[in-house]
């Protein structure tokens, strides 16, 4: 049954757009980019049309309460943390997994709760983050030319020709995977999992463990004292039921559009479209063309949407985004994530926000600090220094604390297990340490250690503004 959108006294009743403007196969019509080569249209049709008649991922009315939540990152009186794996995998289905990527989210929304003294809006990268966008449709080994590996959703990363086809019966595994994940999570997140003493012992034993725990103890003791108060006042999570659960919502990027359409319902209670694959979409760095395929498809549906904005951004290009994806202006519709690279983001950024600003565009800004700082380590393997991800942060909040505009959020590859993947942080790993567990299927992720230390470290920067 479709829960009851909670009514909002300020996010205007987005319009429904005429059915001669879009439906949901209009991209169609549009230059489409990051399409696999599907070798079969007949099996490609046929779990299009599968995938059109099982139930709904998500709900309509969750999504509009996602949105409520996104205005109020917008006003600057909540805050956004976006996070998960860089790609899913349809091998890491386990109730592990997904607790332990779900914990460390968990644990770093309560530090940066208590530092910001607002709330933070949890969306994870999770249930349906299957597919990723490639610098090249091929990829050769040995004088071998393959098709790219493209995700799960799409094909399988052993490099052999039966593995590199597309196969469209991956999207209906995507789809059975993104559900048997929503339900887990559902089930942690409204059972006594995340309750909010249970995730804050959890942060008390990384701050004793970890080498700055002194550097962090502050804050820790902050958040102890402040649940010691609410307990004396007879506040705790038997009384208050929302220190005992959480609201987490599904977010991927919105990139093989076929599956994307084949979930896209009118809602019931509104009569507007939604993509019921999940409450949240973004839009790539390489498919955010104005005049393409994607940002096509995405207008027409009332989730809360995003894009990514790389270095080479204007002003023109961000303008355009929010004219197509938002052109009513509708808080907490649209997010614009920066991805500028450390060194690049300082000069990149301002003219981006200022424009926006200055246009009337109500958007959240959240800093993608990852995708940016990528590089080829002395090994051979891709990797992130923590270092630089540290310093994106800082001059995201820099340029915004100088523009006087909000920094709404971060947006983090992460996961739950101890992988080798990036460098530093506090356990100061050097490229020899990547060959430990380097995991990935695609881009290098902090681990469960380095991502609680990067919460503690833009609290700080919370707390400063």
């Amino acid at each position: 049954m479709m829960p009851k959108a909670s009514p909002s006294r300020h996010i205007p009743k987005p319009k429904l757009l005429s059915p001669q403007s879009w439906h949901p196969d209009s991209w169609r019509d549009k230059p489409v980019a990051q399409q696999p080569d599907w070798p079969d249209e007949d099996a490609l049709r046929q779990t299009c049309k599968s995938l059109s008649e099982l139930p709904p991922l998500v709900f309509a009315g969750e999504s509009r309460n996602l949105l409520d939540q996104l205005a109020s990152v917008s006003r600057g009186e909540a805050f956004l943390l976006q996070a998960g794996d860089c790609a899913e995998s349809f091998d890491a289905l386990t109730a592990d997994q997904i607790r332990d990527k779900l914990r460390v989210i968990l644990q770093m929304s309560v530090v940066l709760t208590y530092s910001a003294g607002m709330p933070v809006v949890k969306v994870g990268r999770i249930a349906g983050q299957f597919a990723k966008p490639r610098s090249s449709p091929t990829e050769t080994v040995d004088e071998v030319e393959l098709p790219s590996f493209r995700g799960h959703m799409v094909n399988d990363p052993d490099f052999t020709s039966s593995s590199r086809v597309a196969r469209a019966e991956r999207l209906l595994t995507a789809y059975h995977q993104s559900s048997s994940t929503l339900n887990l999570l559902r089930a942690f997140t409204k059972g006594g999992f995340a309750d909010l003493h249970r995730v804050h012992a959890w942060n008390q034993e990384f701050v004793a463990s970890s080498p700055l725990g002194q550097r962090y103890e502050q804050v820790a003791n902050g958040i102890d004292a402040a649940l010691a108060f609410m307990q004396a006042c007879g506040v705790s999570s038997a009384s208050e039921p929302k220190l005992h659960m959480v609201d987490l919502y599904t977010s991927h990027e919105a990139l093989i559009l076929e599956y994307e359409e084949a979930l896209t319902r009118v809602d019931s209670l509104s009569g507007n479209w939604y993509d019921c694959s999940a409450h949240m979409l973004w839009v790539g760095e390489r498919t955010r063309q104005t005049d393409g395929a994607h940002l096509e498809f995405l207008r027409g549906v009332h989730n809360p949407l995003a894009c990514k904005l790389g270095p080479s951004a204007t002003p023109a290009d961000a303008l355009g985004i929010c004219e197509v994806l938002n052109p009513d202006r509708i808080p907490g519709r649209l997010t614009l994530i920066s991805r500028m690279g450390a060194a690049k983001v300082e000069d990149v950024l301002p003219p981006l926000v200022e424009a926006v600003r200055d246009g009337g565009h109500p958007v959240v800004w959240a800093c993608d600090p990852m995708h940016g700082n990528t590089f080829t380590s002395d090994t051979g393997r891709k990797t992130r220094h923590f270092d630089d991800i540290c310093t994106e942060i800082n001059s995201f909040f820099k340029v915004h604390r100088a523009l006087g505009t909000h920094p709404g959020g971060i947006h983090l590859e992460l996961t739950g297990e101890n992988v080798t993947e990036c460098l530093g942080g506090s356990s100061n790993f050097a490229h020899s340490d990547l060959e430990n567990r380097y995991e990935t299927m695609c881009d290098p992720r902090l681990n469960a250690t380095q991502s609680l230390d990067l919460a503690f470290r833009v609290a700080e920067l919370l707390q400063a503004r």
